[in-house]
């Protein structure tokens, strides 16, 4: 179980709600989107109103075994800025592409910006490029990502 009261309490209302079969298991991994509080917030506002309803993050960081990669069906619980638990998310699809491969209904579905894909390439390609200085990897047009849709289940 998570050290944070808030996320176990989160989880519990959530586990209440099912019936005692369906409940699942195990608490999911709790996080927030991107390398900030202030993302964190943001983004996590975006996903619980219902706009963002996809997100990607590098390849590599799977491959460096930082995470698990996801996998459809996968529960998240998702964090504002301050660790407090938003909603619950569920992964419907997962895709692996390369960053300039990129479309612009899926920039649309991350809910960023103007939600165009134009701001998805500038946003991203600057987010990818911290996060590149830190993995010892090159940021590149034909980086590979995750791309993950999801839906909220709970919040």
């Amino acid at each position: 179980m998570s050290s944070n009261p808030e996320v176990t309490q989160f989880w519990q209302n959530f586990l209440n709600g099912l019936p005692a079969d369906a409940r699942p298991s195990s608490l999911p991994d709790a996080w927030g989107f991107g390398d900030s509080a202030q993302m964190a917030d943001e983004l996590g506002a975006l996903v619980k109103s219902g706009t963002k309803t996809a997100t990607c993050s590098l390849k590599r960081v799977y491959e460096l075994d930082l995470e698990p990669q996801p996998q459809v069906g996968d529960l998240n619980i998702i964090l504002d800025g301050q660790g407090q638990p938003l909603c619950l998310i569920e992964i419907t699809e997962i895709t692996i592409k390369p960053y300039n491969k990129v479309d612009a209904q899926f920039a649309h579905d991350e809910g960023e910006g103007d939600r165009s894909l134009d701001y998805w390439r500038k946003a991203h390609w600057n987010f990818f490029t911290r996060q590149c200085e830190t993995l010892d990897c090159e940021v590149a047009e034909d980086m590979l990502l995750v791309c993950e849709r999801f839906r909220v289940v709970h919040s």
